[in-house]
């Protein structure tokens, strides 16, 4: 039985409707992913769903008692408190009850007699709730989260304070969860845990995603909002595609038949004077009804149509870099750097939140200096950087005026456009064009980023993280611009995809400092490199050092690596293990491409208790392999 149904609704802000007679229903347990371009309205139809907002029309059913939490893509500014008094203020009045006991506990334990008095009124309050249960829910949330309660808030990193905001919806004990853009600012390994956390939970979950990867790991399937209509797919981004292309090819065959029809009806009450005397009154009512049907229809947006300008040609030698460290305050951030990067290269960079990419960025292209070792820089670089902070956008310019920076127009490609041209070039029509960039979405901006950039000649393209918030088209579209552009490209990104059809070779840096490339993208790492990445974060370093009492003594250094124990033979049961790996392997890859292609089948996807089990062996059969990997490659050391 459904927990939510919507039935023809209908939303419209000003003259344009978003939502145009939408129909759905969401099941227990099944994990929804709306795709759509930038502007479809996307995070309003969350919103409907959260019922945060009221449609114009339509009608919405509910489960009786259903219970529903909403991670927003910005969290509030100013949240200060420990990582416990934010979980327990989602409890409201009681999580206020339960914070203030919490901190008279700490301080009583500390020796506060004051404190200890203090408890008394606290407890009885929280006898009288049941509060005891709602700590015990806090205290569970925060253990399944693996959050400190006593870090601070304020001192975390963006992707584990977006963890915290989940812990404070989930502590609510929500049926239905909604997650607009849940990967934004997070590193590989917290995409990982939250792709693993939501396929376990058993919740109903809607979420919008770019990040293609997480959604075929997590949707069971996908909503495309395109022209205020909701359109099905399976949870594979390449039927999705592949059906939405066919949907597209008929619409198109459609409507040229319908303006075949039009035109020919206009042709016919415009012959004349005979004519009009024999004309039949219904077939002018007819076109009447074709004029009014032609004037409502909603035309697609054109396709994002982006282009470099022609860049000098930069020496054959871009950067390069010998033994290099950088940091801050004679502090190394990164260490031992080697890297020569050649004209034409695509390098990708790939690491946990906290572990020194824009240090890396910075001092390979010479804004701060090397603390040891060497960088140098190429002959005849023009260098576009694409800043993820969005700080080179003046919030109270004009779109226009951010791109044309007061001028009407612009050079591109060697050729004089008027700004608004250029701008419809990247889906800005002239209304949008002249809003203030206060206005525009988180994908909207980064298109306008992306407009802004592309202007500039430019022979070394810096991206980093170009992907968050854009839409599947816009991606795809850029992704094709870079495999394409003649200069050199460094990009920053936690896309696996993205970098494993762009990047021609990856820099990791797994959070200690080291710096080690390999040819080719994501899928090319060798396994000990993405386990680690998946497994470990900066962010937990972050959260353990943010939780210490102020004024504790650092922590003592590691001990240097004893000296290695000798080489150990293999016994003979070890020998026949590792002969048997490969094909055990092989046979585990081959199942997991099976139930990946039954879980694509539309008719598995009409059988839910059918999605469970597959999912649920697909699961096993993800941890099988890894385990096996990790085994292979330690019998493989000895």
């Amino acid at each position: 039985m459904a927990i939510l149904t919507l039935r023809n609704i209908h939303l419209a802000f000003g003259m344009a409707s978003l939502l145009d007679g939408v129909s759905l229903s969401l099941e227990p347990g099944e994990r929804v992913a709306i795709a759509g371009r930038n502007g479809e309205g996307k995070s309003t139809l969350l919103k409907i769903l959260n019922g945060e907002l009221q449609p114009d029309s339509g009608e919405i059913t509910r489960q009786d008692g259903l219970t529903t939490a909403y991670l927003t893509q910005e969290l509030p500014p100013g949240i200060e408190g420990t990582i416990f008094d934010v979980v327990a203020e989602g409890l409201g009045e009681a999580g206020r009850l339960l914070e203030r006991f919490h901190h008279l506990s700490l301080d009583a334990a500390n020796g506060d007699m004051a404190a200890l008095e203090k408890m008394g009124p606290v407890q009885t309050q929280l006898d009288a709730i049941d509060g005891w249960s709602l700590q015990n829910r806090v205290e569970n949330t925060l253990s399944r989260l693996s959050l400190d309660p006593e870090a601070r808030f304020a001192a975390l990193s963006g992707g584990l304070k977006r963890r915290v905001w989940l812990a404070r919806e989930l502590v609510q004990q929500p049926q239905l969860l909604l997650l607009d853009e849940p990967t934004n600012h997070l590193d590989v390994a917290a995409i990982r845990w939250l792709e693993e956390f939501l396929v376990g939970s058993q919740l109903t979950v809607v979420f919008i995603s770019h990040d293609r990867r997480f959604m075929e790991k997590v949707a069971t399937r996908i909503l495309e909002l395109d022209r205020g209509q909701v359109y099905e797919h399976p949870p594979s981004i390449e039927a999705f595609r592949e059906r939405q292309a066919e949907r597209l090819e008929t619409e198109s065959r459609h409507q040229a038949e319908f303006d075949r029809k039009l035109a020919q009806e206009e042709t016919w009450v415009r012959q004349g004077i005979k004519a009009r005397r024999t004309r039949n009154e219904g077939r002018v009512r007819a076109l009447q009804a074709l004029r009014q049907k032609r004037a409502e229809r909603r035309e697609r947006g054109g396709q994002v149509r982006m282009q470099l300008s022609p860049e000098q040609r930069s020496g054959r030698r871009v950067i390069e870099a010998e033994g290099a460290s950088f940091g801050y305050d004679g502090q190394p951030v990164v260490r031992d750097v080697n890297l020569l990067l050649q004209r034409g290269d695509a390098l990708g960079i790939i690491g946990p939140n906290g572990a020194g990419k824009t240090t890396l960025l910075r001092g390979l292209l010479g804004q701060i200096e090397p603390l040891e070792g060497t960088v140098k820089l190429g002959t005849k670089l023009e260098i576009a950087y694409f800043d993820q902070t969005r700080a080179k956008l003046d919030e109270q310019a004009t779109v226009q005026d951010a791109v044309g920076e007061g001028r009407d127009r612009v050079t591109v490609n060697g050729e004089d456009r008027h700004v608004l041209s250029y701008l419809g070039d990247f889906l800005f029509p002239p209304a949008r064009a002249r809003q203030p960039v206060s206005a525009l979405s988180g994908g909207e901006r980064n298109r306008l980023l992306l407009a802004k950039l592309f202007l500039k000649p430019a022979n070394l393209l810096v991206l980093d993280e170009p992907t968050n918030d854009l839409d599947v088209e816009t991606l795809e579209l850029l992704e094709q611009l870079l495999i394409e552009y003649r200069g050199t490209s460094i990009v920053v990104s936690h896309d696996r995809s993205f970098l494993d059809n762009v990047a021609t070779s990856t820099l990791v840096m797994p959070g200690d400092g080291t710096v080690e490339e390999f040819v080719g993208g994501w899928s090319d790492l060798p396994g000990r490199v993405t386990r680690r990445l998946l497994e470990g974060s900066a962010e937990v370093a972050a959260a353990s050092a943010a939780s210490a009492p102020r004024g504790a003594p650092a922590a003592e250094p590691e001990p240097a690596p004893a000296a290695p124990s000798p080489v150990r033979k293999l016994s003979y049961k070890e020998a026949r293990e590792l002969e048997a790996l490969p094909g055990r392997i092989e046979a585990l890859e081959a199942e997991n491409t099976e139930l990946a292609a039954a879980l694509a089948d539309p008719d598995t996807l009409r059988d839910g208790a059918r999605v469970r089990e597959l999912q649920g062996r697909l699961k096993e059969v993800e941890n099988e392999l890894a385990r096996a990997y990790g085994r292979w490659e330690a019998l493989e050391s000895t």
